[in-house]
């Protein structure tokens, strides 16, 4: 990830106390950055990864968590985000952060448009994702 999005990244998420990364793979350099700057960000992968110290990892997975009552580690989360989420997964992310109240912001593999409604906002390369009707967004 280029250093310039990352910071854009990392700008854009700090005005959330708590956050959910789903999908963290191996590329948790947002995820450290953030939890340095003392977000609390918690990392949901359904393949166990390391991750930075500062940052919690939990083996979950968003398909699954949609179809349960109980939220799980979404709980609390003021924001989920997702770096390069595929589209089957735009809509069941979305789901359990409007469930808990959170808002939802990603970006896509770059050749896949958004399969839930959204607005846009440009990034340095890239486009970041916000669900539409998010809950903390419109405060």
């Amino acid at each position: 990830m280029r250093d310039s999005l990352r910071d854009a990244l990392v700008t854009r998420l700090l005005s959330y106390e708590r956050v959910v990364e789903v999908g963290i793979g191996r590329e948790s350099a947002v995820a450290a950055e953030l939890a340095e700057r003392g977000v609390e960000v918690v990392a949901i992968d359904v393949h166990e990864f390391p991750v930075p110290d500062g940052v919690r990892f939990v083996r979950d997975d968003v398909f699954a968590r949609e179809e349960l009552s109980n939220p799980g580690p979404y709980e609390d989360a003021d924001a989920i985000y997702a770096l390069n989420i595929p589209v089957e997964l735009h809509r069941p992310t979305a789901h359990v952060a409007r469930r808990v109240g959170a808002d939802f912001l990603f970006t896509t593999l770059g050749y896949d448009e958004p399969s839930i409604p959204v607005s846009r906002e440009a990034l340095p390369g890239d486009t970041l994702y916000v669900a539409d009707g998010n809950p903390r967004s419109q405060e």
